[in-house]
C-alpha cells in the first residue's frame, strides 16, 4: 500500500503517497480519486517502480494550500516535483490533470496523459460537483458521492447511460477515500474541478505536444525506459515557520500521522478524543504550542495514521505513544490528554513514571458499570462503506446527536444535553475526522470505556491535573475522581472545554492559561 509523507513548501504542505521501489514515476491523479489510491493502482500495473502520486493543493493532507487559477496550481505542482527530486522522471498525468502535465511538459518533462478525452468530456458538458459548502443535514457528503460515483459509472459525453468502457469500476472503499480527501475541503476541491476543467477547455495550444494513451500504454512506454537509476528516499518533512504542521513517526505496527506546533525544546504529547483525529484539537495544540514544542498523534486505527487489525486496550494505546514518543527522540515529556487522551496519558504515566514530567487529564471517563454496559453494547456501531454512501448519512447524524444527547442513542427529552448544535462547518470536520478514522473508529473509543480508571488512578506518581468543562458530558466524574485521586493530582473545574462548541472566547483563553500555569509548575 503507498505510504503517506508530507513535503513542506514555502506556502504550506503537499501530501504525497510512495509505492514501490525502483525507478520514479510521477503520477498527477484524476479528481476522481484519492491520490493513495491512483499511488496503489499505478503500482500495481508497473511493478518494479518507485510511484509517487501528488495530492492535489486544497486536497485531502494538502489541503491547507490554496490556488485560483491554472498557473498557480501549475506552479505549486512543478515546485513540488522539483523539490522531491522528480524533475526527470517520466509522469502518468489522469484525466482532469491533462493541462497541468501539459504545462509542465513544456518545460522539458515527460508526461503521458490518461483519459484526456473523458476529461474533455466532463468540461464540455459542464460536469461538476456543484456548492460542496457543508450543509447542516449532511447532504453535501450525499452529493459529493453521487458525483464521484456517477463520473466512473457514466458516460462521460452522454450522462444518461452506462460507461461500458474503462477499467473496473470503483469499489465502496475508494470512493469513500475519494470523499474523504475531497472533503477535507470540499468548496477547494470544486474550485480545482473548476479551474482543472477550464484548462481542458481553453488551454494554450502552443504549449508542446503531449502524448495521450491508455494506461496499458502508458506502462508499456514507461516500461521500455532503458537504464534508469532507483528512485531516492523522499525528502525529510521540515517544519513550517509558524502554526500547525504535520508530518509522520514510525512505530512497530503503524504510521502515526503526527501534527506539531512550537519550537520550544520541552516536548508537550496532546492525546485526542477517540474516534477521530487530533485535528479538533488544533486551538490547544496552538495555544500550548506557545510553551511547548506540542506533538499531537493521531491513535493507530484513528484519523489520518495507519489502520491496524486486532484489538484495542488502553495499555495498547498507551505503549504506542511511548513508542511515537522514541521514535521523534523524545527521552522525557509532558503530556496532555482529553478523554480517551486522559486514561491514555494516565497509563503512559503508570507504565513509564520516570519519562513524564507533569501531566493533564481532561474529563478522564469514570462510569458506573451498568451504565458503561449500556453504552459498550450501543455506542459503537459498525460504519462501513457501501455502493449508495448511506454510511456518510450514518456517520453524520451520530456524531450530530453526540451534541444533542448523551449518550448520543438514547433519544429521550431526559438525556439532552445544553451544549448545543454547532455551526455545519465545525460538525463536518468531526464527521470527516470520524470517516477518515473508518472501520477502526470504535477500538480506540471502546478501549476507553471498558479501562479501569478508579482502579489505575491511585497508583498514580506524576503531578497532574485532572479537570472538565462545565457543558462536558463527563464533568460529573470529577467529584468521583476527587476522591480516590493521590495526593500528586489535583482536580478542578476549567471554564470550557476549548474544543467543543459554542464555547466563549474568554473561557477557552482561560482554560488554555490554567492547563499552561500547571505546566509551567506555577501554582
Amino acid at each position: 500500500m503507498a505510504i503517506p509523507h508530507y513535503l513542506t513548501l514555502p506556502t504550506g504542505q503537499m501530501r504525497v503517497w510512495r509505492a514501490g521501489e525502483g525507478p520514479a514515476v510521477v503520477v498527477l491523479p484524476g479528481l476522481t480519486e484519492a491520490a493513495a489510491t491512483a499511488a496503489d493502482r499505478v503500482a500495481a500495473v508497473l511493478p518494479g517502480h518507485a510511484i509517487t502520486a501528488l495530492e492535489w493543493p486544497g486536497i485531502g493532507g494538502s489541503a491547507g494550500l490554496q490556488v485560483s487559477t491554472i498557473r498557480q496550481v501549475s506552479a505549486l505542482i512543478g515546485a513540488a516535483i522539483d523539490a522531491l527530486g522528480l524533475g526527470d522522471a517520466p509522469g502518468i498525468a489522469i484525466d482532469l490533470a491533462a493541462p497541468v502535465a501539459r504545462v509542465l511538459a513544456s518545460k522539458g518533462q515527460a508526461w503521458l496523459l490518461i483519459q484526456e478525452p473523458r476529461a474533455k468530456a466532463w468540461a464540455g458538458r459542464g460536469f461538476a460537483p456543484g456548492d460542496l459548502t457543508p450543509r447542516g443535514d449532511g447532504t453535501h457528503l450525499t452529493a459529493l458521492w453521487a458525483h464521484l460515483r456517477n463520473s466512473c459509472l457514466l458516460d462521460p459525453a452522454d450522462p444518461v447511460r452506462p460507461d461500458f468502457t474503462g477499467g473496473p469500476l470503483a469499489t465502496p472503499e475508494e470512493l469513500d477515500l475519494a470523499v474523504i480527501s475531497a472533503s477535507v475541503d470540499g468548496p477547494a476541491y470544486a474550485r480545482l474541478w473548476d479551474i482543472l476543467a477550464g484548462a481542458v477547455v481553453e488551454q494554450d495550444g502552443d504549449l508542446a505536444p503531449v502524448r495521450t494513451a491508455t494506461m496499458a500504454e502508458a506502462v508499456a512506454a514507461i516500461g521500455a525506459l532503458p537504464n534508469r537509476p532507483a528512485a531516492g528516499s523522499l525528502p525529510a518533512t521540515a517544519p513550517l515557520p509558524s502554526g500547525i504542521w504535520c508530518d509522520h513517526a514510525d512505530i512497530a505496527n503503524a504510521r502515526l500521522h503526527v501534527r506539531h506546533c512550537g519550537t520550544a525544546v520541552r516536548p508537550l504529547m496532546i492525546l485526542q478524543s477517540a474516534p477521530g483525529s487530533t485535528a479538533p484539537l488544533a486551538e490547544v495544540i496552538e495555544g500550548l504550542g506557545q510553551i511547548r514544542h506540542v506533538v499531537a498523534p493521531d491513535y493507530p486505527g484513528n484519523g489520518d495514521s495507519s489502520k491496524p487489525d486486532g484489538k484495542v486496550d488502553i495499555a495498547s494505546l498507551a505503549r504506542s505513544m511511548l513508542a511515537a514518543a522514541d521514535a521523534m527522540g523524545f527521552d522525557e515529556l509532558d503530556l496532555w490528554g482529553t478523554h480517551t487522551g486522559a486514561v491514555v496519558a494516565l497509563e503512559m504515566a503508570l507504565i513509564a513514571p520516570e519519562r513524564i514530567g507533569r501531566m493533564v487529564m481532561e474529563a478522564p471517563p469514570i462510569l458506573p458499570a451498568a451504565f458503561t454496559a449500556d453504552i459498550l453494547d450501543n455506542y459503537l456501531p459498525p460504519i462501513r462503506p457501501d455502493r449508495w454512501g448511506l454510511h456518510l448519512q450514518q456517520a453524520w447524524n451520530m456524531r450530530r446527536d453526540m451534541f444533542l444527547f448523551w449518550p448520543w442513542y438514547n433519544h429521550q427529552r431526559a438525556a439532552l444535553r445544553p451544549l448545543g448544535l454547532p455551526d455545519a462547518r465545525f460538525l463536518h470536520d468531526w464527521t470527516i475526522g470520524l470517516l477518515k478514522s473508518g472501520r477502526t473508529y470504535d477500538r480506540s473509543y471502546r478501549a476507553a470505556f471498558e479501562y479501569h480508571t478508579a482502579e489505575r488512578l491511585p497508583h498514580l506518581t506524576v503531578p497532574a491535573l485532572i479537570t472538565a468543562g462545565p457543558a462536558d458530558m463527563l464533568a460529573e466524574g470529577l467529584a468521583k475522581l476527587r476522591d480516590i485521586a493521590p495526593a500528586c493530582v489535583e482536580v478542578a473545574s476549567t471554564p470550557a472545554t476549548v474544543w467543543y462548541p459554542n464555547q466563549p472566547a474568554e473561557a477557552r483563553a482561560e482554560t488554555i492559561a490554567i492547563y499552561t500555569r500547571f505546566l509551567d509548575g506555577a501554582a
